[in-house]
């Protein structure tokens, strides 16, 4: 494999469907190339879990990875009890709004450019030749994306050699974990769709088509930077993790976007949580779990102790 060489693929484009954001993007993928079934993976320990308490409260930070290969075995250790424990679930988004027809059709226009303007239109010489070529090695026609904001083409041109590979979304550790929570569990979310997508429609433009290019330039290493991204989680080697995913995060303003600014909320939701009493299971993104600027790392520097139960 080719190393990453100071590019964004692994974490913003790759990762924003498996580590960072919660997924939403895998819809406009499947529609250009259905994927095949892909071998499952398995753990030989299990995916990372810490928890916050105090007397009274107890909450769980579970990194999920929200598309995986079919059948693949992550639910060891602790993480089930931990899970039926809980009397609260929380999740980026809501199950409910991410299978909402008319939220899914929400995102697509969201990343649709303005009618008669075309993507490549934006583009130089030499950016429309490595765009074009990428799209060929993933079986896409030329003008397919000319509609979309470079961010979005961007994020699907990423996610779709995962896609082809057999990573699927009703493989994806919110599934499993929706369904072994079952229906009398409350629900809470940290975010929206329409905030998720606010990370991507504040970009400048330059700054999108910077994330497209290096998502075209990597197109060929995403495959197998994703599955040894799988194989340190299900490992439970967060810090392993995270300097897969940070070895391409050098751009301030998108790491700030993506994961920085979203994690010191989330710290904000759970110091105020711990005034209530109870149990709570809390899935993200495991990106948003590992290394400097996670947020475990940001729990600490406010004192808050974090304890690593797997």
């Amino acid at each position: 494999m080719k190393p990453i060489n100071n590019r964004l693929t692994t974490t913003i484009s790759a990762a924003a469907l498996v580590f960072g954001l919660q997924g939403w993007s895998a819809a406009s993928a499947q529609e250009v190339a259905p994927a095949p079934a892909a071998p499952a993976a398995e753990a030989t320990t299990g995916p990372a879990l810490w928890k916050v308490a105090d007397e009274d409260t107890t909450i769980y930070l579970f990194g999920t990875v929200h598309a995986l290969p079919e059948d693949t075995d992550w639910m060891r250790g602790p993480i089930s009890e931990a899970l039926a424990s809980a009397e609260t679930l929380v999740t980026e988004i809501e199950d409910a709004e991410m299978s909402d027809p008319a939220m899914q059709q929400k995102m697509m226009i969201s990343g649709m450019l303005p009618e008669g303007t075309a993507l490549r239109s934006l583009l130089n010489e030499e950016q429309t030749a490595t765009y074009e070529a990428a799209l060929a090695k993933v079986g896409v026609p030329a003008e397919a994306f000319d509609r979309f904001k470079p961010w979005m083409a961007g994020i699907t041109l990423s996610v779709l050699p995962i896609m082809q590979a057999g990573y699927t979304q009703e493989s994806g550790v919110e599934k499993r974990i929706e369904a072994e929570a079952g229906p009398d569990k409350m629900r809470e979310a940290l975010e929206t769709v329409g905030s998720q997508l606010a990370v991507f429609e504040t970009l400048p433009q330059e700054a999108q088509i910077a994330f497209l290019m290096s998502s075209a330039e990597m197109v060929d290493d995403i495959v197998p930077m994703m599955d040894q991204m799988v194989a340190e989680w299900l490992e439970g080697d967060a810090d392993g993790l995270a300097e897969l995913m940070n070895r391409g995060l050098t751009d301030p303003q998108l790491a700030e976007a993506l994961l920085y600014k979203r994690n010191r909320n989330w710290v904000e939701w759970i110091e105020s949580r711990m005034d209530a009493p109870g149990t709570v299971f809390m899935a993200v993104g495991a990106g948003h779990l590992a290394g400097k600027n996670s947020v475990q790392d940001y729990l600490e520097q406010e004192g808050v102790t974090v304890t690593r139960v797997q």
